[in-house]
């Protein structure tokens, strides 16, 4: 059996102190980056969904308010942009909002756009999403 004098465990407690502080700090800079990096996550995560959110709501708008003028129009070209405004609204209804994980959010939302930009075509107007909300259309009250 080995005598071991307090003077050996104090030397031992200052050559270890540097692994100890190591590893302290490491795991409180841990802890804190995973609190700031979850806080920036939710926070960018917030402010993308809004966006997506205003740009289907826009199209949702934008095709019932088509929906409705073409409704009663005995046209074959209203009818045919009527489909279209129908197919639309189908897209934006099934479109799924309550699940943050969905895997196909992006190939959904550009089927959408593209939808959009079909209806556009059809009805002679401005496809630019940015230009109806910056208000920048020229029209005023």
């Amino acid at each position: 059996m080995a005598f071991v004098s307090n003077s050996d465990d104090l030397f031992d407690s200052i050559i270890m102190a540097d692994d100890r502080f190591h590893d302290e700090g490491y795991q409180e800079g841990f802890e804190e980056g995973s609190r700031k990096g979850t806080i920036e996550g939710r926070n960018h995560g917030l402010l993308h969904g809004a966006k997506l959110g205003a740009e289907v709501s826009f199209y949702y708008g934008f095709a019932f308010a088509w929906k409705y003028l073409l409704q009663n129009s005995s046209d074959v070209k209203a009818r045919k942009r009527l489909k279209a405004m129908e197919s639309l609204i189908a897209l934006i209804q099934n479109f799924p909002y309550e699940d943050p994980q969905y895997e196909k959010l992006q190939e959904d939302m550009e089927r959408v756009r593209a939808k959009f930009r079909q209806v556009c075509s059809l009805l002679n107007v401005a496809t630019d999403f940015k230009e109806y909300v910056s208000g920048s259309t020229g029209m005023s009250f």
